[in-house]
């Protein structure tokens, strides 16, 4: 025998009655919470108003992405800053070839198999303290070690060796987060077909956390892009585009920026103030055109669900 809807006892509704004190508790929390992402978000937008306003004179003509100061007097109207987009592309790119699947290995031994052991208690404090590593510490290190004692030029390549010490850190936190958010569920299926550690890890947890990893090493990119400390020790600064990591004097946009900081007068309206800022507005469309990258990247690999 079922009992009919008339029989069936009736339920109580949760929260029929709020108190006044926890409205007003829940307002004051909501109004908290939007005033702090008031207070974070308005020196973001000052911040990017103020380098939109001041460099968008110099960003809509085109030999400003084809031309190099090489041939333009420092105080002259005219030139672009190819030379500095190219270099920050290639230590950047140079760094991400290195750092990247190092830090992905790391963490996947820090999650995957050195769970608990000494080792990696041991590499967790090391990867900790290369993170509150400073830019010029980093530089002077590879100073000391590339440059004074193998002997090696000032070049491009030591700067992307420096950015590996800023960004390898900032891989390996992504990277473990990501791969800890893995089921082990999935793990478990894996094993219990009869597939190796190893192929697990490499067909079941890496695709599965690929995407967060992608935004994670884009986002690490973006950040040593930005550097300025390694570029002042490690290289010169030429006016000309070099292709040579391993030779030579090189450009990077922060470099571009400070140069013009230095030799020319940066009053506004002047050309040191248009090219500092022009490099500067320049500096932040790559980082953005990097970050939509990552962003776009994450959502082709991630995992498909129905």
């Amino acid at each position: 025998m079922t009992m009919t809807d008339t029989e069936r006892p009736a339920i109580t509704p949760a929260f029929q009655h709020v108190s006044a004190v926890r409205k007003a508790k829940n307002l004051t929390a909501t109004v908290l919470v939007w005033l702090s992402f008031l207070i974070a978000v308005v020196p973001l937008v000052w911040v990017l108003y103020t380098v939109i306003e001041a460099g968008i004179t110099r960003i809509p003509y085109t030999n400003w992405w084809s031309q190099d100061f090489g041939d333009v007097l420092s105080d002259e109207v005219g030139g672009g800053v190819l030379h500095g987009i190219i270099g920050t592309l290639l230590q950047g790119l140079l760094c991400a070839v290195i750092a990247v699947p190092l830090g992905i290995l790391v963490a996947i031994y820090l999650v995957e198999y050195g769970r608990g052991t000494k080792l990696a208690r041991v590499t967790t404090f090391m990867v900790d303290i290369l993170s509150g590593v400073p830019s010029i510490v980093a530089a002077l290190f590879i100073y000391a070690l590339w440059i004074t004692t193998f002997g090696f030029p000032r070049s491009g390549f030591a700067v992307s060796l420096a950015l590996v010490l800023l960004m390898v850190p900032v891989v390996v936190r992504s990277t473990e987060e990501m791969l800890r958010i893995v089921p082990d569920d999935l793990r478990e299926a894996s094993y219990a077909l009869g597939v190796p550690k190893w192929k697990t890890i490499m067909k079941v947890v890496l695709p599965t956390a690929l995407s967060g990893i992608v935004s994670g090493v884009m986002m690490a990119l973006a950040r040593v892009m930005g550097e300025t400390a390694p570029l002042l020790v490690l290289v010169g600064y030429s006016g000309y585009v070099n292709w040579n990591m391993f030779s030579g004097e090189m450009a990077a946009l922060p470099l571009v920026m400070n140069n013009e900081r230095v030799s020319n007068p940066i009053g506004e309206g002047t050309v040191g103030f248009d090219r500092i800022w022009g490099a500067a507005l320049t500096l932040v469309l790559i980082i953005a055109l990097i970050n939509l990258a990552a962003t776009v990247i994450a959502k082709l690999v991630a995992p498909k669900t129905k």
